[in-house]
């Protein structure tokens, strides 16, 4: 590539990995804001981290912001990272028409696309599973594989998935797990003009945010993410598998890396993630599950929702199986834990609020449950989830959301709709023990919305269920409630959650 052609880096390709040299164009519309309602915080964080790369390149960079993306690279030309986005892609697509422009392959994750679509293909008619596909990376890559006396791969720990060792509830007595802080930046003279720059558009009306401001808490800088890396790495990856699906309400980070908004930004490289915990692991600091399980997520989920945004095609994004068509409630759109009574739906609705992030169990367990169990519109959750996480990007959130969280796709990401009573939720987080619902009690003024809301869900899509042999138990349970008649009565009618 010749050295002097531009490159143009969007806000997710801001790590050194997208940068070959020469001059750089970067780009800082306003339209995205006006067009969403973001999360204060994510606003924030994805002006910081693109004023702080324009800050680091010096004279290399132009920053060029203007209302809209047309507007701002009107009449430049260069090569671009093929973009992340349906929207990014039909940009260049369509600024291309007028100017030059080289499109180079995607960065920023572990597979290629063309190795999946290779892999896709060779699955002839079964289903593209997660797993199945994880395994053949974990194969192709030789990572956490190990060769027996035959020169065979086999995998480390003599299993690929150590999900079962992965599920144990909080400890009994605490009220935290007790491990080292996650990593936390300082602010600078950069964050304060980006604070001051949004309170001058919300205070003339051009934009809207919903959550509250406050100190930066993810990566802005390589600088930054390397620390954090390094901090999770060092301090709580060893915690972090056992407990990856529990929840406590004053700890809200439990044992999670808190990385995924670095990622997303392209601060780091996935690759230099799973090194940094391979290395971990040879060296006998973390075991084998808690190594494993993270490496799933970045190897496997995340590659896996990445490819599928793209596989499924644009009408996924449409997607409605069980025709779910309301609107999401008040106390969601405005991130108000004070509007619901139940702790676990305040509890998620407040560590969104307050941070733009809350772990998987709470997005999936409980918020996605109430969505999925309330007939929420999925398309509206799918955007809800990408205008409140600091992590919600429109690649990540489809198959997250419309498909394992939803089931809207009947099936094509998850094998089964993932909702359940409340007595998961009370298994695994410590949410039920100040409700003034019983995840026990399914009818009557204690009645746990998500215990009776699963059983008000089975009954009401019995039969777009009836083919899923996942679902056969449940199902077949419903016959064994006497009280059915008014739980749904009860469900038809209730208001208050």
């Amino acid at each position: 590539m010749d050295s002097a052609q531009a490159r143009l880096l969007f806000a997710d390709q801001l790590g050194p990995h997208f940068d070959d040299g020469g001059p750089i164009l970067l780009p800082e519309v306003l339209s995205p804001l006006r067009r969403r309602t973001y999360h204060r915080q994510k606003a924030h964080l994805i002006l910081s981290a693109l004023r702080h790369r324009a800050h680091e390149l010096g004279e290399r960079v132009e920053l060029l912001r203007g209302d809209s993306y047309h507007e701002a690279l009107s009449g430049r030309s260069g090569s671009v990272i093929n973009p992340t986005s349906r929207g990014l892609r039909s940009l260049m697509a369509d600024l291309s028409k007028t100017q030059p422009w080289e499109i180079l392959p995607s960065r920023g994750f572990v597979t290629s696309e063309e190795d999946f679509s290779a892999w896709a293909g060779r699955q002839g008619s079964k289903r593209l599973l997660m797993e199945n596909f994880y395994r053949e990376r974990r194969v192709a890559t030789g990572v956490l594989m190990t060769p027996d006396a035959s020169g065979q791969k086999l995998p480390e720990g003599g299993k690929f998935n150590f999900d079962h060792e992965n599920r144990e509830p909080p400890p009994k007595g605490q009220s935290t797990l007790g491990v080292v802080s996650p990593w936390f930046p300082t602010e600078d003279d950069i964050d304060a003009e980006v604070r001051e720059y949004l309170d001058h558009l919300e205070s003339r009306g051009s934009v809207r945010f919903v959550g509250v401001d406050g100190p930066r808490l993810f990566p802005a800088t390589r600088r930054e993410a390397l620390d954090a890396l390094e901090q999770f790495v060092t301090h709580r990856l060893v915690t972090f598998g056992p407990t990856e699906d529990a929840a406590l309400q004053q700890d809200w980070a439990m044992s999670h890396s808190l990385l995924s908004p670095a990622l997303n930004l392209g601060l780091l490289d996935p690759w230099e993630v799973i090194h940094r915990v391979l290395e971990a692991y040879a060296q006998g600091e973390v075991p084998i599950a808690s190594a494993e399980g993270f490496i799933r997520q970045i190897m496997g989920w995340r590659d896996w929702v990445w490819h599928l945004y793209w596989h499924l095609g644009e009408e996924f994004a449409q997607s409605n199986y069980f025709s779910h068509h309301e609107e999401l409630p008040e106390s969601m759109q405005n991130l108000d834990p004070e509007g619901v009574d139940s702790v676990c739906l305040s509890q998620v609705l407040g560590e969104l609020r307050e941070r733009g992030w809350t772990h998987h169990i709470n997005r999936l367990m409980v918020i996605g449950s109430f969505a999925l169990q309330r007939e929420l519109n999925p398309q509206k959750l799918n955007d809800w989830f990408i205008d409140v996480c600091v992590d919600g990007t429109p690649w990540v959130m489809p198959a997250n959301v419309l498909g394992m969280s939803q089931y809207a796709d009947g099936g094509q990401v998850a094998t089964k709709p993932y909702t359940s009573g409340g007595a998961y939720i009370s298994k695994m987080t410590d949410y039920c023990t100040s409700c003034p619902f019983s995840p026990k009690i399914r009818v009557g003024e204690k009645a746990c919305h998500f215990t009776a809301g699963y059983w008000n869900f089975l009954e009401g899509h019995k039969t777009s269920l009836a083919g899923n042999f996942r679902m056969a138990q449940p199902l077949a349970g419903l016959g064994k409630l006497k009280d059915l008649p008014e739980l749904l009565a009860q469900e038809q009618q209730r208001e208050g959650f």
